[in-house]
């Protein structure tokens, strides 16, 4: 089992798994941009060694202040903090809502953070015929009950890629709801002025939207992420994190990526012409795409070929190709696996050992 710890792109216990070094695996499991991480990001590492020795800004002005530019709103209505995970917990903690409300598969962290504090939790189960898609019906079935509750929705949703209708999202606000938004995809998105809450959640004092910056420019070894919501809204959470909770070489980072337009653009074309190569490759050899707009993609194994997740995942990782068995996810089965969207080559490399584990299980579906 890769996902130890509960995420992909555990490299250490693939080479435990396996026993080879990390650098001869293709890591499918992490969804990376893997064009990243941008130039800017190895001048600020050279340059590094001149400040290690001063304090962080514990305000993050700097950050704030490029947020605020890109996004055009207040910087008091921005909390940076150490990953978007950090930020789901403090979130939780500083609401502290006695209902839930979850639409699953999902990302396992806001589960995590909501039973920390011992919410009770309510799950929307999505379904595939749907395409995991949160419809109207489902997510307003008792407006009663949304009063004072949170739902917490990715958008796109990890680990299906399926965006969220923000009129639904209005929709959950206009009936008393508390909604967390998980936007750490939204930079992939090519419709991103259509779909972002951002804007809104600087205005509204129960909308929340959290942003990941480890993603879109590949710097996951920095944990960085930001929350917007009203000042006052973002009170608690302020109070709850720890001080300097944002180091000083993350937050040069986040400025610095900020600034790279052409990075932003090259990765939208790439995505723009792999995305589909991809998904009409994997189809071919039996799989159902589920569609995404986000670096990745969930797939179900045909049924002929007779493997699981777990047991594709094994055969995959002996050739030193890494995906993530998302029947791990709740609301999906043994049949579901996820993959990252990467470079044409390792694209290549990934349908090869796709199609030879097929074949060697036997199934009819491989053409």
């Amino acid at each position: 089992m890769l996902e130890r710890y509960g995420h992909g792109g555990d490299l250490r216990t693939a080479e435990e798994a396996f026993g080879m070094p990390a650098a001869q695996f293709v890591d499918f499991s992490s969804n990376m941009n893997p064009l990243g991480p941008p130039q800017s990001v190895k001048t600020v590492l050279s340059n590094y060694a001149a400040v290690i020795g001063q304090y962080p800004d514990p305000a993050v002005r700097g950050l704030r202040r490029k947020l605020a530019e890109k996004h055009q709103i207040d910087e008091q209505s921005i909390v940076v903090g150490n990953g978007a995970a950090e930020l789901i917990d403090l979130i939780v903690r500083s609401l502290q809502p006695e209902r839930t409300t979850l639409a699953i598969p999902c990302f396992d962290e806001y589960g995590d953070a909501l039973r920390k504090i011992g919410a009770a939790v309510s799950e929307i189960k999505l379904s595939a015929d749907h395409q995991f898609q949160l419809r109207m019906e489902q997510a307003n079935a008792d407006a009663a009950a949304m009063l004072n509750s949170l739902y917490i929705l990715g958008s796109p949703n990890n680990p299906t890629g399926q965006l969220v209708d923000p009129s639904l999202i209005r929709t959950l606000l206009s009936n008393g709801a508390y909604v967390v938004v998980d936007e750490a995809f939204m930079d992939f998105v090519p419709e991103e002025s259509r779909f972002s809450l951002v804007q809104e959640a600087a205005k509204h004092g129960r909308l929340f939207v959290i942003r990941s910056m480890t993603k879109f420019y590949s710097i996951p070894g920095i944990r960085l992420g930001y929350i917007v919501g009203t000042p006052r809204s973002l009170s608690g959470l302020k109070r709850l994190q720890v001080p300097w909770s944002v180091n000083s070489l993350a937050m040069l980072i986040g400025e610095a990526v900020l600034e790279e337009t052409e990075f932003a653009e090259t990765t939208m074309a790439w995505l723009r012409q792999e995305k589909p190569w991809l998904t009409e490759q994997l189809k071919k050899i039996g799989f159902q795409v589920t569609e995404s707009a986000a670096n990745y993609l969930l797939l179900q194994i045909p049924e002929t070929a007779g493997l699981s997740a777990s047991m594709l995942q094994l055969e995959m990782g002996k050739q030193g190709v890494l995906i993530r068995d998302a029947s791990r996810f709740a609301g999906l089965n043994h049949t579901y696996i996820r993959v990252a969207i990467k470079l044409r080559a390792q694209n290549e490399q990934l349908v090869a050992a796709f199609s030879s584990c097929l074949h060697r299980s036997g199934s009819t579906s491989v053409k």
